[in-house]
Parts: C-alpha cells; sequence; structure tokens
C-alpha cells in the first residue's frame, strides 16, 4: 500500500506492506482409556474443532486418541507439538491416580512437574483449607511455567505450555473454559463451507465432481458424503474454502452440473 504524504515542503511515499494471515492448524490428543473402551463418547472434537475454526480461524488437521500411559502421551505430545502450530489435549488433568497428563507434558518437555503457584491458591480457596485434600491438590501441579487456563465452573484451571493446551475431559467443562483459550491464540485465516445436498448417487457425479475439484485445488476443498432420507439415497457436496468469492465460483460449478445432470436439490 502506497501512502503519499507533505512533509516540509515536499511529498513522500510511504510503502506499508499489509501483513499476511497465513494458515493456522492444530491437532487434538484425546487421552483416556474410558474413550478406547467404549464406555465413554468422546464430545469434544466436534466442539474444539468448531469453536477453532468459527473463532479462532483455526483447522484441525489431526486427532488422535490414546490411552493413560505415560510413554504414549509423551512421544504423542513430542511428535505433534513439532508437526503443529497448536496442540489441544483432552483429559487426564483430574485428581486420581491415572490422571497423568500434567506430569507426562512435564516429560515430554524435559521440564519440572510441580506446583503452581497460582492454581494452587486458586483450589484451596475454592474447597477451603480443611476440605483440599491431597487429590485436590494434585490438580494444581503442572509443568514449571504453564500459563494458566483459568476454569469458571469447577475451578481447577488447565494450562498451556509452548504450544500445548491441556483442557479437561468432561464436556460441560471444557466447554467453559475454551473461551479462556482464546487470549493464547493466533488467530488465522477462517474456513467457510457451503453445502449442497442432493437426490443422486456418488456415482452419477464422480467423474465431473473430480474435474471440478481438479480445477479449484488449490483454493477449494470439495467432499461427498452419502446420505438416506425419507427412504431416498442422496449425496451432500460439501466444499470449504478461506476465499468466499472462490467459493461461490465452485458453487456455480456445481449448480451447471446439477443442470446438466437434471438432479433434484434438497432444500433443508
Amino acid at each position: 500500500v502506497l501512502i503519499l504524504i507533505y512533509f516540509q515542503n515536499s511529498y513522500i511515499f510511504i510503502t506499508i506492506m499489509k501483513k499476511k494471515i497465513k494458515k493456522i492448524n492444530a491437532a487434538i490428543l484425546i487421552i483416556g482409556n474410558e474413550i478406547l473402551s467404549g464406555r465413554t463418547q468422546d464430545k469434544n472434537i466436534a466442539f474444539i474443532s468448531n469453536w477453532l475454526n468459527l473463532k479462532c480461524g483455526i483447522s484441525v488437521n489431526e486427532v488422535r486418541i490414546v490411552p493413560d500411559i505415560e510413554k504414549t502421551i509423551v512421544n504423542n505430545i513430542r511428535h505433534l507439538s513439532k508437526e503443529f502450530n497448536y496442540v489441544f489435549t483432552t483429559g487426564g488433568i483430574g485428581p486420581t491416580h491415572d490422571d497423568i497428563t500434567a506430569q507426562s507434558i512435564s516429560k515430554a518437555f524435559k521440564t519440572k512437574y510441580e506446583y503452581h503457584k497460582e492454581a494452587y491458591q486458586i483450589l484451596e480457596a475454592y474447597y477451603g483449607k480443611k476440605k483440599f485434600n491431597d487429590g485436590r491438590k494434585k490438580m494444581a501441579k503442572m509443568p514449571r511455567g504453564a500459563k494458566l487456563i483459568y476454569n469458571p465452573s469447577s475451578a481447577a484451571p488447565g494450562f498451556m505450555i509452548k504450544n500445548v493446551l491441556s483442557l479437561p475431559g468432561v464436556p460441560s467443562i471444557l466447554n467453559s473454559m475454551i473461551e479462556n483459550c482464546k487470549r493464547y491464540l493466533v488467530k488465522g485465516l477462517k474456513t467457510h463451507s457451503k453445502t449442497l445436498n442432493l437426490y443422486t448417487v456418488e456415482s452419477n457425479i464422480s467423474k465431473r465432481l473430480g474435474l471440478i475439484q481438479k480445477k479449484y485445488k488449490k483454493s477449494v476443498d470439495i467432499g461427498s458424503y452419502p446420505f438416506f432420507r425419507l427412504g431416498k439415497i442422496g449425496v451432500s457436496i460439501v466444499s470449504r474454502s478461506n476465499s468466499i468469492p472462490k467459493l461461490r465460483r465452485v458453487n456455480k460449478d456445481l449448480l451447471k452440473l446439477v443442470k446438466i445432470k437434471k438432479i433434484r436439490i434438497l432444500k433443508v
């Protein structure tokens, strides 16, 4: 951007570089035997993914579910923290013996696992000195130098160290805390999406759909997802992009495909 300024009887051109917003990604690491056993159904993946995209412009590119095994957690933290801008962990920061996320993350980053002074004060004030037992004190232990993610529901804070944000596994508590993560995150490009629901089968549109995807492969991702509604088979075509104009162009091409193939659109 060029700006013309009049200074001391002469004009000066100043160039201001517009800062480009880059794509920022994240991974989610779900920690807990109860998820793997099927005893508990995970509800956090969709919530975190939607929140990151809609509120922060951050896309989730990988999700892993691992057991409460220190070595496994350590290895995954080390790998994911190198591969992604942010890593969100859920579960394993409670008061029981199998809550080992905080100490595992400490080991992954080779930092001391100790009481966080502010976290200790928050929990002691919440429970009262008489009821502040060893299990509750454990929730104040985290990697040295961690920043707190405040918890408006049950006081026990999550934490962030380096690019890893550690949250509880209980969905209602995690949901109440998620906004407190925003202060630590750099915003990226928001991903927009548009869905076209068609009464057809995938094989009927696969060839032309592939050509459209090839045309926009650098700017728009197109996915097809079969569905069965009201006794009829259909396909949802979902287009995703950081650019709304390009998303509109793709939609025009898809509507041309619909017209050529004489496909009925399901209006939702």
